[in-house]
Formats: C-alpha cells, structure tokens, sequence
C-alpha cells in the first residue's frame, strides 16, 4: 500500500508585533539625543571625575593621587578666596534679582501707556550681547571720567569709589551688572506666573477691606511661590556657575577680589601650565555645593507646600 505524504504546512515568516515595531520607532528618534548626551556630558562628567583623583598636565600620563588634589585645596588661599567670592556673589545676586524681576513685573503688568515698549526695554539687556553691555557698564562706571562718579562728585562726594578697580567696590560693581543684565529674563517669568494668578482672590481681599500690599502679601505672593521656587533654583545654580560677567569686567580682581571657582577652574586648567586632576578636584567642591543648595531649595520648597 503506498503510503500518502502529508503535507507539511509552510512556515509563516516571522511578523514584529505592532508594539515591538513602534517601541524601535521612538527608540530610533531618542537615539541621537541620548549618544549626544552620552559622548559629550555623561563621559567628560565620568572621567572628571575620576581625575579629581589623579594628577595630569595633559602630556605625561595620568598618576593617581587619591584625595591629595582636596587635600591641598583646604590650603590653597586662592581656592578659599575663589569659594568665599562665590558664596558672597550669589547670597547677593539671587534675592537682588528676584526683588528687581518681580517689582519690574507687577509695574508691567498693569495697564500703562507703552507696556509693550517698557517690557522690550526691560529684557533688551538680557540679549544683547555681553561683551557689549559689559564694555558699556565699564565705561558708566569708570573711575575718572564715568558718568556715575561724575555725578557723585557733582552731589559733593570727596571720596569717589573706584568700582571694578577698587578692591572694596569690584565685587559690587559685579552685582549690580548681573542685576541689571538678567532681570528682565527673570521678569518674564514672573509676568507668566501674574498671568495665571486669579484675579476673584484679589478682588474678594479688595471687598474685605484689605489694602494693596496685604493683597500682595497674602494673596498674589503665595499663589506666585511655584514660579518663585523656579526662579531660585535657576538664579542659585546660574550664581555659582559665573564666569562670564567676572571676565569681561574685572578678570577676577583687583587681586583675587572677584575670582569664582568656575574663573580658578578656567585658570588652573587652561593658564599656565595645565593642571587638570586639580582643576577636576575643584570641579567637584562645586558641584557638591550646587548639589546641597539644591536639596536644601528642594526640601525647603515641600516643607512650604
């Protein structure tokens, strides 16, 4: 009897499920970002490090040197000047500017002849260019001949402060130029945060008999605290990351008067002869004390909540 071949069924060629497919879709789109990511911030962040804890000039090789780089910063007094100028210039600048963004955006926020023109004037600073407005700033607060001290001297003051020249004052003048250049940023901010308060509170206080600045107290300040919150954060980590404003102004003195450790960073790895396993140390103090201001912000602002 002969014997039937069964047929055997072909072989369904293999499909990707639906969710598969569209999982490598959005993995395809993520994946350049995240090499970015990868290659330019995540590395350099790994291998500074790991040579916060060596020695290298960028030209022999590299010598491990354990915790000797922050060793010797405890004895380093430019390193302790560059920390205490940085702690001072942004204890200054943060609330400094946040009074000003703030004042600037409840003026512009009521209905005046020109709001729009006031507003551009307010945020022009924060785009022009810096070296321009520094170049400018320099010159209004020149020692001899700047107009500031011109007028001073018209009020009948003997004893003109020298500003970016003068040990007492460089500091001051890098304050009052960071003020003034990062204001109208932190007004616009602050004019979306009055947008979204609600305007029944403030009437319903009206009703009640409350003035102006109970209102303000009480009624707009609070419902203004997630923006507020927002602006800390950003100035605080802003503050302790300049360099610019200190460069163009003052090339961190007279002396050491303005250094900031992200202007020591610069120098100790770039001028001179190049030490970055000390710079990298330095590196770390800064992000460590970024790290802390941040979570004591963070745990400051839930406590509130």
């Amino acid at each position: 009897m002969a014997v039937q071949a069964v047929a055997q069924p072909k072989k369904q060629p293999h499909v990707m499920k639906k969710e598969t497919r569209n999982n490598l879709i959005a993995y395809s789109f993520i994946a350049p970002n995240f090499i970015g990511f990868c290659v330019f911030t995540l590395v350099p962040v790994v291998f500074a490090i790991a040579l916060a804890f060596c020695s290298w000039d960028g030209v022999n090789d590299i010598t491990f040197v354990g915790v000797q780089n922050f060793i010797d910063l405890l004895s380093d007094k430019t390193f302790l000047a560059a920390f205490q100028n940085t702690i001072v210039y942004s204890v200054a600048v943060v609330p400094l500017t946040m009074i000003c963004a703030l004042a600037l955006a409840i003026l512009l926020n009521q209905k005046i002849v020109a709001r729009g023109f006031f507003r551009t004037v307010a945020f022009f600073p924060y785009v022009a260019s810096l070296v321009a407005c520094a170049a400018v700033w320099n010159m209004i607060f020149s020692p001899s001949m700047g107009p500031v001290n011109m007028l001073l001297s018209a009020l009948g003051v003997e004893d003109l402060p020298r500003w970016a020249a003068g040990t007492e004052t460089a500091m001051l003048t890098v304050v009052l130029f960071s003020v003034w250049k990062n204001m109208g940023y932190y007004m616009v901010i602050y004019l979306a945060g009055l947008q979204g308060t609600n305007p029944e509170l403030e009437e319903a206080a009206e009703l009640d008999g409350a003035n102006k600045w109970q209102i303000f107290w009480h009624v707009t300040l609070p419902q203004l605290q997630p923006t507020t919150f927002l602006v800390v954060i950003t100035l605080t980590i802003a503050s302790f990351k300049v360099y610019d404003q200190m460069y163009m102004i003052t090339q961190g003195g007279p002396g050491n008067a303005t250094i900031t450790l992200v202007y020591y960073i610069y120098n100790v790895a770039f001028v001179n002869t190049p030490k970055y396993g000390y710079a990298s140390a330095v590196a770390m103090v800064l992000f460590v004390l970024v790290l802390i201001v941040t979570i004591i912000q963070f745990r400051g602002s839930s406590n509130n909540d």
